[in-house]
């Protein structure tokens, strides 16, 4: 096992509270030697105007799960960000993490149909070109945590990677990554309070970092000291039905290089005794339904800061307009680059490599567009 993932990321504390995350006391650096991983969907945008947002969630998703099985399951530092993904690895995990990429971009091409770029960015090149990767890590609850990064570091290593510097090619045609416990099985949750808001939020280029800090503070301050928001996932879990929307996709991530009409035979049987268990809460040996529906709504991971805030927020439309408000007012001061994105409901793509252990993660995204759509209109906002 490789010491530095334990030694770095393993030591650095949890931070508990969301209003924290822009105290940089709280941020590491990554040691020099690491490199950064970045992973995105080529034409997002066109997917999604398809209706491809499950799609494009388990592309990005995927990344995680492929990494994360190809490094045994030990802890590293990632971040989802709806149409793809970043993490950070270890000189020890480089290669691992190189095969999982280009075989991740290779599985997304032929099973999902769509383009991935992916690459590894070392953390020396970063620095050398005057931006910097910090990390910390944020628990939403008792059972697990997020990465966060600071430093301008990963949106480098993202802009890098669209202008095919540190490319890694997929890998040859047949190559698939292992992405045991990635699944889609719960339905869209609809909004509970009017609307599902996706934020993004950048600092302006050449703005005042102080400024921009203080953007990021009074939004989230607004979102956390407000009864009008909160996160998408009804208290009970995501809704259930089956057979699931995402049958499919869990099919094609879990054959390994077998028949796609048998795989989804078998995916039909395990999701309907897995609907059962949780439909009508029984519990088998250690596996109790009630708890684990518990960790899916505490570990749903629907904020999020990398260079940026992100957030999937239940809202009503006052408290939408209000946030908007206080964008528009510092874009208009050159404090932040923003895009936002109303939809009806949100939707959830789960990596659960053990219903056992309590530190299954479940990623949260806009059901109808999401953090690509709000990409999309930042983008829009600054030509």
């Amino acid at each position: 096992m490789n010491g530095g993932s334990e030694i770095f990321y393993g030591g650095i504390p949890v931070f508990r509270g969301f209003a924290r995350l822009m105290d940089p006391a709280l941020y590491s650096p990554l040691p020099d030697d690491w490199s950064v991983g970045v992973a995105d969907i080529v034409e997002s945008t066109r997917a999604i105007a398809a209706q491809r947002y499950k799609a494009v969630n388990m592309a990005g998703a995927a990344v995680v799960a492929s990494v994360t099985n190809a490094l045994e399951g030990r802890e590293f530092p990632f971040v989802f960000g709806g149409d793809g993904a970043s993490f950070a690895v270890a000189p020890g995990d480089y290669d691992k993490a190189r095969e999982a990429l280009a075989a991740t971009a290779r599985w997304v091409r032929d099973d999902l149909d769509l383009a991935m770029r992916v690459a590894l960015v070392p953390v020396k090149a970063i620095r050398a070109a005057g931006a910097d990767v910090r990390v910390a890590r944020f628990g939403p609850s008792a059972n697990l945590s997020y990465a966060m990064f600071s430093g301008g570091g990963l949106a480098f290593a993202d802009a890098a990677m669209k202008r095919g510097a540190f490319a890694i090619e997929p890998a040859p045609a047949g190559t698939e990554p292992d992405l045991s416990g990635l699944s889609c099985r719960f339905e869209v949750m609809p909004s509970m309070r009017g609307v599902i808001l996706s934020v993004l939020v950048m600092p302006a280029k050449g703005g005042d970092q102080a400024a921009f800090r203080k953007v990021i503070e009074d939004i989230v301050a607004k979102v956390e000291k407000s009864p009008d928001a909160g996160r998408p996932v009804p208290p009970g879990g995501p809704p259930l039905r089956w057979p699931p929307q995402g049958i499919d996709y869990e099919a094609h991530a879990t054959r390994r290089g077998g028949s796609l009409a048998r795989q989804r035979v078998v995916v039909l049987g395990f999701t309907l005794w897995a609907y059962l268990l949780l439909r009508f809460g029984i519990s088998v040996g250690k596996f109790v339904p009630k708890i684990y529906l518990r960790q899916v709504v505490e570990n749903s991971d629907f904020r999020k800061y990398d260079d940026g805030l992100r957030m999937i927020l239940d809202c009503t439309e006052d408290l939408a307009a209000e946030l908007e408000q206080r964008l528009v007012d510092a874009a208009a001061q050159d404090a932040v680059r923003y895009g936002l994105y109303r939809q009806d409901a949100a939707m959830m793509t789960c990596f659960t490599p053990s219903v056992m252990r309590p530190d299954h993660v479940h990623f949260i995204d806009g059901a109808r567009g999401g953090y690509a759509a709000a990409a999309t209109a930042l983008k829009a906002s600054v030509q």
